[in-house]
């Protein structure tokens, strides 16, 4: 392009007017990245049946998992929650792909150790209730029901409560 031009030539408060139209074309293509982005680390912490420590270099993400919702740690079938997830996961490479941000400013991500998604492991086994404010997945609900029917987990209780039931309470 030719310096000459009017737009490239033109002065906005000092600056030319290209070096404007670079920053805001720079700012464009950083903002038209997406905010969220998979990656692989090691599980380091087990905190919870639904919340674990993953090591990204030498980084710690505290990672929420996406669509459940375990027992809390003082609540019947926590501890067990915690547990079967230590077991799927603790010292073990993972992928995460992120979902976003809790109020909590934890990330939120599916996980999968190798091919196991671990959030539909956690329902399957009767671990964790689907988390239903957040998300629609019908493979999920699928799961919970036929945990549920085979008393599986938290489902051996005749009236489990549900964490965000439970939450309230406390």
């Amino acid at each position: 392009m030719s310096c000459k031009s009017a737009f490239l030539t033109r002065r906005i408060g000092g600056c030319p007017t290209n070096t404007i139209a670079m920053v805001l074309m720079g700012w464009a293509l950083l903002l038209a990245q997406p905010a969220n982005a998979d990656f692989t680390g090691k599980v380091v912490k087990v905190t919870d049946g639904d919340t674990i420590t993953v090591l990204r270099d030498s980084e710690q993400i505290k990672i929420r998992l996406a669509g459940i919702d375990a027992p809390e740690k003082a609540q019947p079938f926590g501890n067990v929650a915690k547990q079967n997830m230590s077991e799927m996961l603790f010292g073990k490479e993972v992928r995460v792909v992120e979902q976003g941000r809790d109020r909590y400013g934890r990330t939120i991500g599916r996980v999968y150790q190798g091919d196991v998604d671990v959030s539909a492991e956690q329902i399957k086994q009767g671990m964790a209730w689907v988390y239903r404010k957040y998300t629609k997945e019908a493979v999920l609900y699928q799961l919970e029901d036929e945990a549920k029917q085979h008393r599986l987990g938290l489902w051996a209780d005749a009236e489990p409560t549900p964490p965000w039931a439970w939450r309230k309470k406390t």
